[in-house]
């Protein structure tokens, strides 16, 4: 069954993107990360954003 999930996740998955956006925390001045999975057209406004 996990083999058929993953075949229908790889042929409808290829308009997305996986980003992962390193940020400074203001406070502590430690690194966070912020994950999400974007359509590939968004992918330069996640960045852009802050």
């Amino acid at each position: 069954m996990a083999k058929k999930v993953v075949a229908t996740l790889q042929s409808s998955g290829k308009d997305f993107a996986k980003v992962i956006k390193m940020t400074r925390s203001p406070k502590t001045g430690a690194y966070t990360f912020k994950e999400d999975i974007v359509p590939t057209e968004a992918v330069k406004e996640f960045f852009a954003k802050k």
